[in-house]
């Protein structure tokens, strides 16, 4: 099997999840790192017209695709056919597929609009009150949803849970504050030990430690 190319960057959390996806399956992965400044010039604009991270190519079926969703779709569908992270049972498959469009419309815009805004340094105040507002309110959801039980769907860690891991896992940079981290442990205990329990996954250990080594190797050529 040829390895899949993944475009990625050492802090955008989107490509991240991707990563955590592929490394689940034991799927061989390369990545390429893209610089925020490129991905709207070519020749990123030309493999993903929407100028964003991630992207794939995946040379074992010819095909290129954009928008993290679907690729975790497409990595499901097509390599998770034993279904070590997914279900083929009804509801549990259409459940799986419901937290993923909430990762990808909820979770991800939210967050990173919060953690936009918490960088800019005029007229912030009642965006990120909004943002933080919506974040919370996201993390409730999922405290709410993981009451009395281990994961999202069924008895098992599937690419629902797994989609929503590099964005939480980022909540204190995002809220530019350190201290929040201990505080939503206290706020949200469900998703405190959600998440604890995937950080203990060996894909999900090796994918965060790719993260920090790219960030800091990122840090070391500014």
């Amino acid at each position: 099997m040829k390895p899949i190319i993944l475009y990625s960057h050492p802090i955008g959390p989107n490509p991240w999840k991707v990563a955590i996806v592929l490394s689940s399956l034991d799927i061989p992965y390369e990545t390429i790192f893209v610089d925020f400044k490129d991905v709207k010039l070519p020749p990123y604009i030309d493999l993903n017209p929407n100028g964003r991270l991630p992207a794939i190519v995946d040379p074992n079926n010819d095909i290129q695709l954009w928008e993290s969703g679907a690729i975790v779709h497409y990595l499901i569908e097509t390599y998770d056919l034993s279904h070590q992270i997914s279900y083929d049972s009804f509801p549990e498959r259409f459940l799986s597929q419901q937290w993923l469009h909430f990762q990808v419309s909820g979770q991800g815009p939210y967050y990173g609009q919060l953690g936009w805004f918490a960088r800019q340094t005029q007229n912030q105040h009642v965006a990120i009150e909004r943002y933080s507002n919506e974040v919370r309110r996201v993390t409730g959801v999922l405290d709410k949803a993981l009451s009395g039980r281990q994961w999202l769907v069924g008895n098992k860690c599937t690419f629902a849970d797994l989609a929503f891991v590099p964005w939480q896992n980022m909540i204190g940079m995002i809220l530019q504050d350190k201290n929040a981290e201990g505080e939503f442990a206290r706020s949200f205990p469900n998703v405190q030990a959600w998440m604890e329990r995937m950080k203990q996954r060996p894909a999900v250990i090796k994918v965060l430690q790719d993260k920090e080594n790219a960030m800091a190797e990122m840090m070391q050529n500014q």
